[in-house]
């Protein structure tokens, strides 16, 4: 039998006044894991999107062959049948509904007179819960799941549809360590039952730990793909074919001479906004100008609850504690006393809170300082254009007009441009939480540069993220989370990624 099982030959796909797709070709190894990266915007998940359906057949120029033959899928049904199954990174399932309604939906199980036989559907979801190691009663609404068993759903659906394709788009992007690990053992699983899995990850440590060959895709065109079992590739290797040059060190060289301080947070305590617990209790942090100071914690450790409960009271209830600017203490109780403190917080999910998606890259800049602009109540539109054009060559946004939809962005420039929201507020304190979340090593690289700029330039940045080598490799000191409580704080020299995992993890009747 052939061994490859998937063909993609002079893949071509345009949108109005942009070729996304240029002559791409990819072949696939039957049971193997392919891994497909490259910067964003440089049209993976475009590619995919092609061979799954969602852009239908004579949207594209090009040839698709599976299993040796010829292609054509009118839609994700199409794909579908002959075997081929896609997760996109924003997961797809439908929050009230159970875990087996979402497996079957569409595809359901039906007895007698074609009534859903809801004893067969939910057996039949405990079995493939069960096979990917999912231990969840069937009748659980999806929306009390966390998004590592979400994810996992998605593949008990897949699984449920006979795949023998399985395309999953950054399916690590918004999963802790050990989801990760998790994940990434359940598709070294998949490929012992023969499944064929391919990949989309920015995450090249986990591309070259579970992939058996890579395609690196830049500026809509094929690049290579390399054999990871090969001797001479690694991630520099990777990297030097996404962005097409080396990159000598993850992390910009910075000279810390931090100053006076600029903010401390005292005693500070957040009830859950519906439930009767804390989520961050006695937390003490401070942060001085020219310094980069990273929080650490597991996924529910209350970073993300204690920054936006700092931010306005923009999460939780019954807050007490005290905030210091400059040494003054001051009541930020809405987001807008906040940002008036000169203090900015950029969300960990820039789709949902940080942009809006139908709107402009000049109205998504200047969003948070409106004021600034305006006269007599009116913004000044030319004004308006002159910032976000000025925020665009300084972030090296990439988009041809600040009248672009912000929504037809790579997420690496999404992200540019939520930055330069809050940096037109001229904040003192910038608070980023996951600012490098699901953008490649190129862009990560120059959000870092960024940051250099702005403590530079005496600004005090706190960095929430989950990686913990970007704290190692950013930051100034580092503190860590655990239960909502402050379990230590390290100078970065003294800090290793065992010794904070460590602090990170430690029980809560040890924690005070």
């Amino acid at each position: 039998m052939d061994d490859t099982i998937l063909e993609m030959r002079g893949i071509t796909k345009t949108f109005p006044g942009v070729t996304a797709l240029e002559d791409v070709s990819l072949a696939v190894r039957r049971g193997e894991i392919h891994a497909i990266c490259g910067e964003n915007g440089a049209g993976k998940s475009t590619l995919m999107k092609v061979l799954s359906g969602v852009h239908p057949s004579g949207s594209y120029d090009g040839e698709i062959l599976f299993d040796g033959k010829p292609m054509q899928f009118r839609g994700i049904r199409d794909s579908e049948a002959n075997g081929i199954v896609i997760i996109h990174q924003e997961l797809a399932l439908v929050p009230y509904l159970s875990i087996a309604e979402n497996l079957f939906l569409g595809n359901e199980r039906r007895g007698r007179g074609g009534l859903i036989d809801w004893n067969k559907a939910n057996a039949e979801a405990a079995e493939l819960l069960a096979s990917v190691g999912l231990h969840e009663n069937p009748v659980t609404p999806v929306i009390q799941l966390g998004v590592g068993k979400q994810q996992l759903v998605e593949i008990a659906k897949a699984l449920s549809k006979k795949v023998r394709l399985l395309i999953l788009d950054e399916p690590t992007a918004a999963l802790n360590d050990v989801d990760s690990a998790h994940l990434l053992g359940l598709l070294r699983q998949l490929k012992e039952q023969g499944i064929t899995c391919i990949m989309i990850s920015h995450k090249l440590n986990e591309i070259t730990a579970i992939a058996d060959s890579t395609t690196v895709i830049r500026d809509g065109r094929t690049v290579e793909t390399l054999d990871m079992r090969a001797d001479d590739v690694n991630q520099q290797r990777i990297i030097r074919g996404m962005v097409g040059r080396d990159i000598e060190s993850f992390y910009p060289d910075r000279v810390s001479s931090p100053g006076e301080e600029v903010l401390r947070i005292e005693d500070w305590s957040v009830r859950h906004p519906t439930q009767e617990r804390m989520v961050v209790e006695g937390v003490s942090v401070s942060v001085r100008a020219g310094e980069v100071v990273g929080i650490a914690g597991l996924m529910g450790a209350g970073r993300t609850e204690l920054a936006m409960s700092v931010f306005g009271r923009s999460y939780g209830r019954d807050i007490s504690g005290k905030l210091f600017v400059h040494g003054r203490e001051v009541n930020a109780r809405t987001v807008a006393e906040a940002i008036d403190n000169g203090i900015a917080y950029v969300t960990e999910d820039r789709k949902r809170y940080g942009l809006n998606l139908i709107d402009d890259v000049r109205r998504n800049v200047s969003a948070a300082a409106l004021d600034r602009l305006a006269r007599l109540g009116w913004v000044n539109g030319n004004e308006e254009i002159k910032v976000a054009e000025a925020s665009r060559k300084e972030m090296n946004i990439r988009t041809p007009s600040v009248m672009a939809v912000v929504g037809k962005l790579s997420g690496g420039n999404q992200q540019k441009v939520v930055l330069s929201k809050w940096l037109f507020t001229d904040p003192d304190v910038l608070i980023l939480d996951e600012p490098t979340r699901g953008i490649d090593v190129g862009a990560k690289y120059e959000i870092y540069t960024i940051i250099n700029r702005l403590v530079a330039a005496g600004k005090a940045v706190i960095v929430i993220s989950s990686e913990l080598p970007e704290l190692l490799g950013m930051c100034d000191r580092i503190y860590t989370l655990a239960a909502g409580r402050i379990t230590g704080e390290k100078p970065v020299g003294e800090a290793t990624q065992e010794s904070l995992m460590e602090l990170m993890t430690k029980d809560k009747e040890l924690v005070g």
